[in-house]
Formats: structure tokens, C-alpha cells, sequence
């Protein structure tokens, strides 16, 4: 979104043309977009939280990006405690959500199930909560249940189970 000479972009103008290369997946342009926003509008909790999980996401900078979208949580609860007023339930959960994809961004399972169900109380309707939680996929059940995941004889079992059979060398008769 081009402005006129002299004209500052708002950081919701931002944050919509960010979702807007998002939408078009293209999380790079998203993300060149919201380095320079995030300078100018370092208070917006929303844009922070975009910027933090596409760092992670498109720079591979995960503890940054988790660091990022953390910090967007907590402007967000100072801003409510400041105002006064009822935050924001939709909002919240989008800030959760994007913590939640840094993490699975950066590898971390559980703290992404985690902060995504955190996510998913706030807002039941965000298809996109939904389609994060798709993302993850899900896990195999242990091939002896009462077995920890982490016991050595589950992972034997399991790497067993997962790899293909050996194929048998050819037959010369």
C-alpha cells in the first residue's frame, strides 16, 4: 500500500498489507514489510507479534521470534491494565497464536500445543488456530502404551516401525 509524499502509513495499514502477502504466501515480503513497521510503531502489540513469528519463521531466528512475540503479550496486558478497559478476547488469541507458531517454528512441540491451546480457549472460531493445530499433525500412538514415550524400548520399537522394509538383493539364477 503506496502512500503519497509525506503521508505515514498506520500500523494497522501495515499489519493489513502484511496479511495480505501472508494470505498470498509470501511470508518473506510479509516479513521485510513488518522490520521497518515494528521500528516506527515499537508500542503495537499486534505488529510485534507478526514480526516475532515471522522471524522465526522466515529468518530462522527462533529465540528472537519467540522473545518478540512474548514481549507482544505483555504490551498487550499493560495496555489493558493502563486503559482500564476489557481486553480484548479475538486479540489475545492472535497474539498466542502467532507465540504458538514461533514455537513450532523453532521446533518446540509441546510449547506450541501448549500456547495454541491457550489460543483455541480464547477464540473457537479462528480457522487459523485450526489450520496451526493441522500443521503439527499428530502423533502416533506408543507401540507399547504403558511405556513412556521416552523409554528406550518404545523408540526401538518405533524407529522399526517407521523405517521400510530392506529391500531384498536381486536374484542371479
Amino acid at each position: 500500500m503506496a502512500s503519497g509524499k509525506g503521508q505515514r502509513i498506520s500500523a494497522a495499514e501495515h499489519l493489513q498489507e502484511a496479511r495480505h502477502h501472508l494470505a498470498g504466501k509470501n511470508p518473506r515480503a510479509a516479513y521485510e514489510l513488518l522490520k521497518t513497521a515494528v521500528v516506527q510503531f515499537d508500542n503495537d502489540p499486534l505488529l510485534l507479534s507478526y514480526y516475532g513469528y515471522l522471524k522465526a519463521e522466515v529468518d530462522g531466528a527462533y529465540h528472537g521470534g519467540i522473545e518478540d512475540c512474548s514481549r507482544a503479550l505483555l504490551l498487550y496486558q499493560r495496555l489493558i491494565l493502563r486503559s482500564g478497559i476489557i481486553g480484548d478476547e479475538t486479540l489475545k488469541a492472535v497474539l498466542f497464536l502467532n507465540l504458538g507458531r514461533a514455537y513450532r517454528a523453532a521446533g518446540m512441540r509441546k510449547d506450541a500445543y501448549d500456547t495454541l491451546t491457550k489460543a483455541m480457549l480464547l477464540d473457537l472460531q479462528n480457522g487459523d488456530i485450526l489450520a496451526e493445530f493441522g500443521c503439527m499433525g499428530v502423533r502416533k500412538r506408543r507401540p507399547i502404551p504403558f511405556l513412556s514415550r521416552s523409554n528406550p524400548i518404545n523408540n526401538f520399537i518405533g524407529k522399526m516401525m517407521r523405517k521400510p522394509a530392506m529391500p531384498l538383493p536381486p536374484r542371479h539364477d
